[in-house]
């Protein structure tokens, strides 16, 4: 492989008896990994798209295991000489992607995720609240999406539930750089972003929306988020459209993003139609029969809701009156039954009832106050039984559960992203 060939993008890292070596000069940690959580334990896992000039390889042979993050062409194995070769035994993976080594070689869209409903709103005795904690304890804890209504006030882009004088939880740039940061300490994870339009009624001078896609690049851009987020190939992706989480990982492009009205994907081709790509149940409930039908969008209908992604939405909530407004809060006296795994009314009883009326599980599961249930981690439960994987981890609080998952060394993978190797077929 010619060394120029060799520095543009990493496919795929083969071998459980195999390790790279370099005579290129490596990457510091403290540089190009600021703020990063690794361990001394094995190099597990990928990163791409790395700029390291003149970087060479070779293959030479160790006992010292290297696990394998699943990408590229998965029967394809690297020999001494840099050619390919399928006579090795395929390794297996360790490295968890969302929280699951078998998550890697899954697409997208066949994988169910918890989803914090309105994500920011964690005010403390605040009626418009949904969340105990915030966005960085969310992900730590296991949730992949996270969804929330963006106001427009004074031309800057706030997160309110309802009414930023009931509960402002501050400008949309700020919650992405927050989640921005997390991303760059967890090189594993692929996380998805709805962004509610609340003014998508509204009009400027002319008649023309005020608010749409466009309005979502500047805190997207200026929280630096926008070096993660995914394009798809096309606008309206289907079940089979979606690559997989170690593809995802590999690109290092690991956000995906969806915006409920007045789409823009001509201007602004990377934040997608929610309702091109996703469908939902009935949301906003006020009893707990949380039926599995479509809700929204209008006119879907059941032959191409069968190719989409699907949202199971299970919030139960209670109508009050505030300051001559009708509020819909969350129901919280029922959480241990609402996010419980058994049991009527419970989020384990609609994601099964969900699955066998559509023949699969529900991709996100939206849930308020994601942490209380009759057990801790009750809704990360039920996401596993539907993926059929073992519930193996601990919720919910304020320690970083991901300092407890398999990390690469720094070294190796420091290793990895100087010599970005491609692999030949």
């Amino acid at each position: 492989m010619a060394q120029e060939e060799a520095s543009q993008s990493i496919r795929t890292l083969s071998g459980s008896e195999r390790r790279l070596t370099s005579d290129s000069a490596m990457p510091t940690v403290s540089s190009d990994f600021e703020g990063s959580s690794f361990d001394t334990g094995t190099m597990s896992g990928i990163i791409a798209s790395t700029g390291a000039p003149n970087a060479t390889a070779s293959i030479t042979s160790t006992d010292e295991p290297l696990t394998r993050l699943v990408g590229g062409n998965p029967t394809t194995a690297i020999s001494g000489n840099m050619t390919a070769t399928s006579t090795a035994p395929r390794p297996s993976n360790t490295q968890p992607c969302n929280n699951y080594p078998e998550f890697c070689s899954r697409k997208y869209s066949n994988i169910t995720e918890v989803c914090a409903h309105n994500s920011p709103f964690t005010r403390k005795n605040n009626a418009g609240s949904n969340q105990e904690f915030g966005v960085t304890q969310q992900l730590n804890d296991g949730v992949r999406m996270v969804q929330a209504q963006a106001h427009f006030v004074n031309g800057t882009l706030y997160f309110c539930h309802t009414s930023c004088d009931l509960l402002n939880a501050g400008t949309v740039e700020a919650y992405l750089t927050e989640v921005t940061t997390w991303l760059a300490a967890h090189p594993f994870d692929v996380i998805t972003i709805i962004f509610g339009n609340f003014n998508y009624n509204d009009k400027d001078a002319n008649g023309a929306p005020l608010v749409t896609s466009k309005n979502f690049v500047d805190p997207v851009e200026k929280s630096g988020l926008k070096q993660y987020i995914y394009q798809p190939p096309k606008t309206a992706m289907t079940l089979e459209d979606w690559p997989t989480l170690s593809e995802l990982i590999i690109s290092g492009k690991r956000v995906i993003t969806f915006i409920d009205y007045n789409f823009d994907t001509d201007a602004v081709p990377w934040l997608l139609w929610e309702f091109y790509n996703v469908w939902e149940t009935p949301f906003s409930p006020t009893g707990n029969a949380f039926p599995c039908t479509i809700g929204r969008p209008d006119g879907i209908g059941d032959k191409k809701a069968r190719e989409l992604l699907y949202m199971a939405n299970h919030n139960l909530n209670v109508e009050i009156s505030i300051a001559g407004m009708n509020l819909l809060i969350p129901n919280t006296v029922v959480l241990n039954v609402t996010n419980g795994v058994n049991g009527t009314g419970s989020l384990g009883e609609m994601t099964e009832r969900c699955t066998n009326n559509w023949g699969r599980p529900p991709n996100f599961l939206l849930v308020d106050y994601y942490n209380a249930g009759p057990t801790n981690g009750s809704v990360f439960e039920v996401a596993a039984r539907a993926n059929n994987v073992a519930y193996n981890r601990s919720c919910c609080g304020t320690e970083s559960l991901a300092a407890g998952l398999v990390r690469p060394a720094a070294t190796c993978l420091g290793l990895v992203v100087a010599l970005a190797v491609a692999l030949m077929v």
